[in-house]
This record gives structure tokens, sequence and C-alpha cells, in this order.
């Protein structure tokens, strides 16, 4: 059987965290960043876990064991 391939683009967006938890980046702060305040891209800074009815489908494409597509 052959290896099983990890997607790209998730081990790109997700990381891992050492108790298995997986962490994402916030949306909204790449662009159009004038108009909003400085407090909410503060707090749209650093990562944050995801959620969990989502992470079936991430660990499904990490290949981290069982998940739905």
């Amino acid at each position: 059987m052959p290896k099983m391939k990890t997607n790209s683009s998730a081990k790109k967006r997700f990381s891992v965290t050492g108790t298995g938890k997986i962490k994402r980046k916030q949306a909204f702060k790449n662009h159009i960043l004038t108009k909003k305040a400085k407090k909410r891209k503060e707090k749209l800074a650093g990562f944050v876990e995801v959620h969990p009815s989502d992470v079936g489908r991430v660990k499904f494409l990490l290949n981290m064991g069982k998940g739905k597509a």
C-alpha cells in the first residue's frame, strides 16, 4: 500500500501542540488594516485552538488518525 500523503495546504495552516490540540492563526489580519481598530488587530494576533467540530476534518488532512473529510 502506498504512503498516505499529508495535505500540503493544511500542514502550512495548522500546528499541533504538545498535548495534541490543533492551533490555527486568526482570520482577518492580512489586509485592509487601516479601518480596523488597534485593539481589534491586537486581539486577532496570535494563535487560537481549532473548534471541536472541525478537529476531525483537520486531523484527516494532517493524517493524524481517524477523521472524516
